[in-house]
């Protein structure tokens, strides 16, 4: 039952990363990416590394505990996040780094688009919001990636990446940014954090290959 259930989550992850190609083809999501790529620069990338190491270290002892540790990927035989394509259904099988590969080479072009939608829901519109519902929404960001079933307590981690794209959104707008302007703005910063964490697993990826 387990085999099947990945199967069906790969496919439905196959087909969203397809889409998510589909999409950067066309005009507007063209014109998207390149606004968000253009404008991307050193202050965007020398975060990560840090913000990375805080997520880590705030990961560590929160998996620690079994109840923050399960994650219905993992519950039915996945590893890490279903968007990677990695689960004990392919272990020991060239399918094991192929179908990973393959999901990455489809989720690079989307990456900006992506990170881009995330910022809409949970970064637009927060510098209106008072410091509680900044806060929920941050914790809400980090949970929304347990719902696509990576365990509960990396997820919450993960708060730790939206309460950096929350402060890059509300710094664009002090500097004078329109919504959109800084919600691109973090979405730019969100895109290379994602981008960093997806070379991290395409060396994971060759190191399995050999």
């Amino acid at each position: 039952m387990n085999t099947v259930l990945t199967i069906a989550v790969l496919g439905f992850m196959g087909v969203r990363l397809a889409g998510g190609v589909r999409h950067a083809r066309t005009g507007p999501g063209r014109a998207l990416t390149f606004a968000i790529v253009r404008g991307i620069g050193w202050r965007h990338v020398w975060p990560v590394p840090i913000v990375l190491t805080v997520v880590l270290a705030v990961a560590v002892p929160l998996m620690s505990l079994p109840i923050l540790r399960w994650g219905w990927w993992s519950a039915i035989g996945g590893e890490g996040n279903p968007v990677f394509g990695s689960s004990s259904a392919t272990a020991g099988s060239a399918l094991e780094w192929i179908i990973p590969t393959v999901f990455v080479v489809l989720l690079i072009p989307a990456l900006p688009l992506f990170a881009h939608a995330e910022e809409l829901v949970f970064r637009r519109g927060a510098q209106h919001w008072s410091a509680r519902r900044r806060i929920f929404k941050v914790i809400q960001f980090g949970m929304a990636h347990a719902v696509i079933g990576i365990p509960i307590g990396a997820a919450l981690a993960l708060s730790i990446g939206g309460a950096y794209f929350m402060a890059v959104y509300l710094r664009a707008m002090r500097h004078g940014a329109t919504e959109a302007a800084a919600t691109i703005e973090s979405a730019r910063a969100h895109a290379v954090y994602n981008a960093i964490i997806v070379v991290l697993v395409l060396a994971a990826i060759a190191a399995t290959a050999l």
